[in-house]
C-alpha cells in the first residue's frame, strides 16, 4: 500500500474487504508494507502521513477484530528534502473457528548439539547454566536424565501473543495458560538425534507431518555425525528447514565462521542446490522469514546461544512472522474430505481410559463421533466412539484437518490399538494390503539390492518390515539406481495411500520413494467386528 490517509467510507469499506480476503489466504496472518507503490517502488511517506496511514490500518484492523504489530521501519533516500520512511505491519487474526494459529516444527540435529537445551530455553524463557539445567523440563524417561540423550519424541509449546510477544513457561504460566493467551503456537517436535534412535526420529518426520524442520549444529563441532543424515531426511521428505548454529558462547568467531562456511559449501552443492542466508540483524529475521515461505530454495542460518542468549530474539522474531505453508483453500478442501485420523501415540490415563494421540490427515473429527479402527493383525475393523478431544493440552470440541491431537475412547481395549493404525468414519470403505509397489531410489548400500532383501518400511505412520519381492525390469540395485519395486509387509496389512512418500533402511541401507500400486484386500469381505468391551467380539 502506498498511503492511507483519510480514506472516504467507500474507499474503506473497499480497503477493509481486501484485509479480509488477504488475512483468509493468509490462514489469518498478512504483511502490509506501507510507502511502497504497487508496482514495487520505494516511495516512503513523511512522518504526518505515516502517522496517519497507521491510524487508518489500525481502524481497518479493529474492524476486523484483528491486532497490528510493526515489525520494522526504515527511512528511503528519496528526492525529497523531508525524511521519508516504509513501515512494514504484520496483521494477525485468529480465524474464527479455531483458537490459535498452529505451525509444527521438527528439530532435527546430530547428538550433543543443543536441540533440547535450546527448546528449554525457548520455552521455559530461562537461560541455559551450560549444563544441560534447561533442558531438564523436556525429558519423559529417567534413563535421558541420567545420559543427557533424548531418546523419545516430546512436544513443548511456544505461544506469541498477537502484538508479537513471546508467551512461554516463565511466569509460572501453564500449558492452558499459554493456549489461552495465544494467538499462534509453535509446536516444536523434540527428535532424538542419536544413530541408535534413528527410527524413532525416522517416525517423528513421517508421522507428524511437520511444517517446518529446525536443523541445529553445534558450532564447536561443525557438521558431524547424524547432521548430512538428518539434513537428507528432511529433503527426502521435503520438509523445508532452517538451521541454527548453537554453542557460539564456547567458541572463537573464527570457528562459528568456519562451520557457516561449511555449511553453506553442503547447501550450494548439487544435490542440495539451497541458497543460504546468514541472519544477523532483526531486519534479516523478518526478510528471511518472508522469503522462506515463497521460496523453499532459502535456507535461512541463525547463530545463537543458548547460555549467553545471543541472538536468541532473532529467531524469536522469525518464528513470530513464520506464515503457514498451506493456504486456506488446501485445507478447506481436505475438511471437505471423509475423516481420517493417523495413529501414532497410544496411552492408558487413570479414569479416562484409552487415549490416543496423533494428527487428523482430512476431515473434520467431533466430540461423541463413531468410527472405525484398523487394520488389526487379520485385517479387520473395530467400532469405536470418539468420547473427548484434547489439543495441545487444553479440551477442544472440533478438530479440523492437519491439527494434532489426543482423542480419549473411553473403555476401549488397549491391546487391540498400536502405531500405525487409522481411524475412519465408518463410510469410508478403507483400502489395506500387504502387497505394494513403489518406486524407489536406492540412496546408500553396500552390495547389491535383490529379490528376498528384508528392509524397515516407513510410509507416514505406517512402520513395518518388508520383504523384496521383485523389482521390475532389473534382477538387482545399485547405489543411486531407480525402480519400481514390489514390497510385502512381513506382519500385518497396513493401511496405505498410492502417492505417499516412502522411505527404507536396514544397517547402511537407505532408499526414498513413493507408493505407485497396492494389491487391495477389501475390508467388506472381513467385515467390521464390534468391540463390546475388553476382550468381548460380537459378529
Amino acid at each position: 500500500q502506498l498511503k492511507l490517509v483519510n480514506p472516504s467510507q467507500y474507499r474503506f469499506e473497499h480497503l477493509v474487504t481486501q484485509m479480509k480476503w488477504r488475512l483468509q489466504e493468509g490462514r489469518g496472518e498478512a504483511v502490509y508494507q506501507i510507502g511502497v507503490e504497487d508496482n514495487g517502488l520505494l516511495v516512503g511517506l513523511s512522518d504526518e502521513e505515516m502517522r496517519a496511514s497507521l491510524k487508518t490500518l489500525r481502524r481497518m484492523a479493529e474492524k476486523v477484530g484483528a491486532d497490528i504489530t510493526v515489525l520494522r521501519e526504515r527511512e528511503v533516500d528519496y528526492d525529497s528534502d523531508v525524511p521519508r520512511k516504509i513501515t512494514e505491519v504484520l496483521v494477525r487474526k485468529v480465524p474464527d473457528n479455531q483458537q490459535f494459529l498452529d505451525l509444527r516444527v521438527a528439530v532435527l540435529g546430530n547428538v550433543d548439539s543443543g536441540k533440547s537445551t535450546l527448546l528449554g530455553v525457548l520455552t521455559q524463557g530461562e537461560l541455559d547454566n551450560g549444563r544441560g539445567r534447561a533442558r531438564l523440563n523436556l525429558f519423559r524417561h529417567l534413563h535421558e536424565i541420567q545420559s543427557g540423550r533424548t531418546s523419545s519424541i516430546s512436544f513443548e509449546i511456544l505461544g506469541f501473543n498477537s502484538k508479537g510477544e513471546v508467551v512461554n513457561y516463565s511466569d509460572s504460566r501453564t500449558a492452558e495458560e499459554i493456549c489461552e493467551s495465544s494467538s499462534k503456537m509453535i509446536t516444536f517436535i523434540d527428535l532424538a538425534g542419536h544413530h541408535k534412535y534413528l527410527k524413532t526420529t525416522i517416525f517423528g518426520l513421517t508421522s507428524y507431518c511437520p511444517d517446518f524442520a529446525m536443523l541445529v549444529v553445534s558450532a564447536n563441532t561443525g557438521i558431524a555425525g547424524t547432521t548430512r543424515e538428518h539434513l537428507g531426511l528432511a529433503m527426502a521428505l521435503k520438509v523445508p528447514f532452517f538451521i541454527v548454529i548453537s554453542k557460539v558462547d564456547l567458541c572463537s568467531k573464527a570457528t562459528v565462521e568456519r562451520t557457516v562456511k561449511q555449511l553453506e559449501r553442503i547447501l550450494k552443492q548439487p544435490g542440495c542446490n539451497k541458497l543460504p542466508l546468514l541472519v544477523n540483524s532483526d531486519d534479516d529475521a523478518v526478510t528471511a522469514a518472508q522469503q522462506f515461505a515463497q521460496s523453499p530454495n532459502i535456507t535461512p542460518i541463525f547463530t545463537l546461544s543458548s547460555v549467553s542468549g545471543e541472538n536468541l530474539d532473532l529467531l524469536k522474531v522469525f518464528l513470530n512472522i513464520l506464515p503457514p505453508l498451506t493456504n486456506s483453500k488446501e485445507q478447506e478442501e481436505l475438511m471437505q474430505q471423509l475423516t481420517e485420523f493417523q495413529v501414532d501415540e497410544i496411552y492408558t490415563v487413570p479414569e479416562v481410559g484409552t487415549v490416543v494421540g496423533g494428527t487428523l490427515s482430512s476431515g473434520i473429527c467431533r466430540e461423541g463421533e463413531n468410527l472405525v479402527v484398523g487394520p488389526t493383525d487379520d485385517g479387520k475393523f473395530l467400532r469405536l466412539k470418539v468420547c473427548s478431544i484434547q489439543r495441545n493440552r487444553s479440551a477442544c470440541r472440533v478438530l479440523r484437518a492437519g491439527q494434532a491431537a489426543t482423542l480419549a475412547l473411553g473403555p476401549f481395549d488397549r491391546s487391540l490399538l498400536r502405531k500405525g493404525m487409522v481411524m475412519v468414519s465408518p463410510e469410508m470403505n478403507p483400502t489395506i494390503c500387504s502387497v505394494f509397489e513403489a518406486e524407489i531410489v536406492l540412496l546408500f548400500h553396500a552390495t547389491t539390492f535383490r529379490k528376498g532383501f528384508q528392509v524397515t518400511v516407513h510410509v507416514g505412520n505406517v512402520r513395518q518390515t518388508a520383504i523384496v519381492e521383485k523389482i521390475h525390469g532389473k534382477d538387482k540395485l545399485r547405489t543411486g539406481e531407480k525402480a519400481v519395486v514390489c514390497f510385502r509387509f512381513i506382519k500385518h496389512p497396513e493401511y496405505l495411500k498410492i502417492g505417499a512418500k516412502l522411505l527404507f533402511r536396514e544397517g547402511v541401507t537407505k532408499g526414498i520413494g513413493h507408493v505407485t500400486d497396492l494389491q487391495a484386500i477389501t475390508t467388506k469381505e472381513n467385515g467390521l467386528e464390534e468391540s463390546l468391551g475388553p476382550g468381548q467380539l460380537s459378529f
